[in-house]
């Protein structure tokens, strides 16, 4: 079984301001795909509170976050990523976009990464409902091989 926590980045939703969708969207997904326990957080666009949460979740088998992945002043989450990760696995990001890109040109503008913190892996998702909902079934096939590979067991 999988442990994933999914980390909303979003000041509007934070502050109550709006309902989060995107972050029980990607959770629904990873239920309906995966034999896994998904937690759910919801953070400001501040690039110390991400990192806080991403930290205080450091023990679960994935990380995923949405929102902040723009070209926004406060879109911090991939320096967040980057900051608190030992390795970047640039091979998610680039095919969560190259796929997402076939959706929508805007695509390209997403800045998201995957990063590992150990045995942890992270990815950014765009904030939308529609696109993260859209990489995580995206993600859902990979998801058990890349922990065993994380785990350096066959594979």
């Amino acid at each position: 079984m999988l442990a994933i926590a999914v980390i909303t980045v979003s000041d509007r939703a934070y502050k109550k301001e709006y309902e989060d969708l995107s972050g029980p969207a990607v959770r629904d997904i990873f239920l309906a795909g995966l034999e896994a326990e998904v937690s759910l957080t919801v953070v400001p666009d501040e690039k110390e509170a991400i990192m806080r949460a991403i930290l205080h979740h450091a023990v679960k088998d994935y990380i995923v976050t949405t929102g902040g992945t723009g070209l926004s002043p406060r879109d911090v989450t991939p320096e967040a990523t980057r900051e608190v990760c030992g390795r970047e696995i640039p091979g998610i990001g680039e095919w969560l976009r190259r796929e997402s890109f076939r959706e929508t040109p805007h695509a390209v503008l997403s800045r998201g990464v995957c990063g590992q913190m150990g045995n942890t892996i992270v990815i950014n998702l765009p904030g939308s409902v529609k696109g993260a909902s859209f990489c995580a079934r995206l993600l859902v096939p990979i998801l058990e091989h890349g922990k065993l590979m994380v785990l350096g067991g066959k594979h």
